[in-house]
């Protein structure tokens, strides 16, 4: 298992700067399961394109999570969606990391990160809510 599978989320304070620079290296991890580039990663934090230096601090744990409603909000849902999806598919990493590429006919088969990456924070939300669901949460 990695950090990230082995992390108590609850645990992190995103009050201070050291929090949420691990924070921002756990999400970056959960990028590089999830495969993505750094377009994509961008659009998901809600940074722009042009931002791709963040990506490398963020890595590195030279930089934290913005400490803004929006960017606390969007790695609350990141982290939610890989909580659901570890939940659901605890045995199954394939799964769990290509799940959010792979087509769903709930979202008009589309695949989730374009749901993400196209209707922003509201995306991420409509993801985490609809595999909240489906672990009967």
């Amino acid at each position: 298992m990695t950090a990230l599978e082995n992390h108590n989320f609850g645990e992190v304070d995103i009050f201070t700067e050291d929090s949420r620079k691990k924070l921002a290296q756990l999400i970056t991890k959960l990028f590089d399961h999830w495969k993505l580039d750094s377009i994509s990663s961008l659009c998901l934090l809600g940074l722009s394109p042009s931002s791709r230096a963040m990506l490398s601090k963020y890595r590195s744990g030279k930089s934290g999570i913005q400490n803004t409603m929006d960017s606390l909000d969007r790695a609350g849902w990141l982290l939610s969606i890989h909580k659901s999806l570890r939940l659901l598919y605890p045995h199954n990493e394939s799964i769990r990391y290509t799940w959010i590429k792979r087509k769903n006919k709930m979202f008009d088969n589309r695949q989730p990160i374009e749901i993400m990456k196209e209707e922003g924070i509201i995306g991420l939300a409509k993801v985490s809510r609809y595999l909240d669901q489906l672990r009967g949460a």
